[in-house]
C-alpha cells in the first residue's frame, strides 16, 4: 500500500531559483490576471482531531480561475515570461488585454500533458490571444479532451505514455517553430520548466499569508505530491526559502507506480532514477517517469521523506475529503489532489504504518499543510471512486 524512505541526502539548502522574492513576482503577474484571487485555505479540524494531530489545513486548488486545477499558474507565468522575452519587454509590462496586437500573427505554445498542465496551457493562450496545440499520452480520459479543445487549443491524443509524449510535443514544435511550454527539463531546455516551476509558488505565498492569519507561522510537517517534481520543488523551494529549510518536515508522495523520486532517494548515489513503462494509475497528473532536473536538486536537498504509495491511498483521500467528518468541510478532490491525505490517513490510522509516522515525527503537536492540486477532473472516475466505492483501502 505504501512505503516510504528518509532522505539520506538532504542538506537543506534552499535554491536561488525558488524565493520568496521571485514567488512575489510571479503572485504580481497573476493578480492581474481577470479573474484572479487566493484559492481557499480549509481547516479540517475534526479530521484533525480524529487522526491525533493538531492541525490539518489543505489548499484548495480546485477553485483556481474556474479550472478545477492548480497546473494554470505554472503555464500562464511561463507563457507571460515567453511573451515578455519576445517583445523585449519586463512581464510587469504584459497587458494581457492587449498583448496579443503586438504580434502579426498569434504565437503557438505546444506542450504534452496528463491533463491539467495542458488545460491551463489551453486556457492561458487563449487570455492573451495566442495559439495552443496539446499532446496527451494514450488512455487519457476524453473528458480531459474535450475540456482542453473546449478552451481553443487543438488536442492530439497519442499511443505512448507520458513521457514519450513529451518526446512527441518536443519535435514537433521543433519542426513547425512552435514554443514548447512543458513542464519538465533536460540539457538545453532549462528556462521555461523553471518559470513554470516559479509559477506554482504563487500558490505557496497564499497559503503561507492564509496560514499567518490564522496565527499559525509555521506547519510543522508540508506533504507535497509529485510527478516529475516541478510542482512539489517550486513550493518546496519558496517555503524553504520563506519559513527556513529546518523549520518543517516535508513529505513528497508518489504513485507507486511512476515513483521515480521515491527511487532517485533511494538509489547509492542520490542521483536521478527514472521509471519505464506505461506508469498506469489512477493518478494520471503524476504518472511521470522522468525527475524534472530543475527542481531535483531542491527536493533532494530540502526533501525529509520520500513515499511511494497505491491508488487505493488516493481513492481513500478522495472519500475523506468528499464526506467529511461532522463539523469539517466537504472539499471535491481529485486522484492526484487526495493523495495525500489518503497517505495521512493511512499512516495515522493503520498500525503497520505507526513505525513510519514516528519517523515522520508526526504527532499531536503535528499541524500539517497539504495541496489540494485539482477538482474533479475526470467526474465519471470521480463518481465511481467516492460514489461507488473503487478501491478500497
Amino acid at each position: 500500500m505504501l512505503k516510504s524512505r528518509s532522505n539520506r541526502f538532504r542538506t537543506g539548502e534552499t535554491s536561488p531559483l525558488f524565493t520568496a522574492e521571485i514567488a512575489q513576482n510571479a503572485r504580481k503577474f497573476h493578480s492581474q490576471i481577470e479573474g484572479y484571487e487566493p484559492t481557499p485555505l480549509t481547516s479540517l479540524p475534526a479530521l484533525a482531531a480524529a487522526l491525533g494531530v493538531k492541525g490539518i489545513y489543505v489548499k484548495d486548488e480546485s477553485y483556481r480561475f474556474g479550472l478545477n486545477a492548480f497546473k494554470v499558474l505554472g503555464g500562464s507565468y511561463a507563457l507571460g515570461r515567453l511573451l515578455a522575452k519576445k517583445l523585449d519587454l519586463d512581464i510587469c509590462e504584459i497587458d494581457l488585454k492587449t498583448v496579443s496586437e503586438k504580434f502579426e500573427k498569434p504565437m503557438v505554445f505546444a506542450t504534452a500533458t496528463a491533463g491539467n498542465h495542458g488545460t491551463g496551457v489551453a486556457w492561458a493562450a487563449r487570455a492573451m490571444g495566442q495559439k495552443a496545440v496539446v499532446y496527451m499520452p494514450k488512455g487519457s480520459p476524453q473528458a480531459a479532451v474535450e475540456r482542453i479543445r473546449g478552451l481553443g487549443a487543438d488536442c492530439i491524443v497519442t499511443a505512448v505514455n507520458y513521457d514519450n509524449t513529451v518526446r512527441i510535443a518536443n519535435k514537433t514544435a521543433e519542426e513547425n517553430g512552435w514554443e514548447l511550454v512543458q513542464d519538465t527539463a533536460w540539457d538545453g531546455y532549462e528556462e521555461i520548466p523553471t518559470w513554470i516551476s516559479q509559477g506554482y509558488m504563487t500558490m505557496a505565498g497564499e497559503a503561507a499569508d492564509q496560514l499567518a492569519k490564522l496565527d499559525v507561522s509555521v506547519p510543522t510537517h508540508v506533504m507535497l505530491q509529485a510527478g516529475v517534481g516541478a510542482m512539489a520543488g517550486g513550493v518546496l523551494g519558496y517555503l524553504a526559502d520563506a519559513y527556513g529549510s529546518d523549520k518543517f518536515t516535508s513529505i513528497i508522495s508518489e504513485p507507486r507506480t511512476a515513483d521515480c523520486l521515491y527511487r532517485s532517494v533511494s538509489s547509492e548515489t542520490g542521483e536521478m532514477t527514472s521509471v519505464e513503462g506505461d506508469l498506469s494509475s489512477i493518478m494520471a497528473g503524476l504518472a511521470c517517469g522522468e525527475p524534472n532536473p530543475i527542481t531535483w536538486p531542491i527536493l533532494r536537498d530540502c526533501g525529509d521523506h520520500f513515499a511511494s504509495a497505491t491508488d487505493n491511498v488516493a481513492a481513500t483521500g478522495m472519500r475523506i475529503l468528499g464526506n467529511p467528518l461532522h463539523g469539517d468541510a466537504a472539499i471535491t478532490g481529485g486522484e492526484s489532489g487526495a493523495l495525500n491525505i489518503g497517505l495521512l490517513y493511512a499512516l495515522k490510522s493503520k498500525e503497520e504504518f505507526a513505525e513510519i509516522a514516528k519517523e515522520m515525527d508526526l504527532s499531536k503537536e503535528s499541524v500539517v499543510l497539504i495541496f489540494n492540486t485539482e477538482g474533479d477532473t475526470n467526474p465519471e472516475r470521480y463518481r465511481k471512486i467516492v460514489w461507488e466505492g473503487a478501491l478500497p483501502l
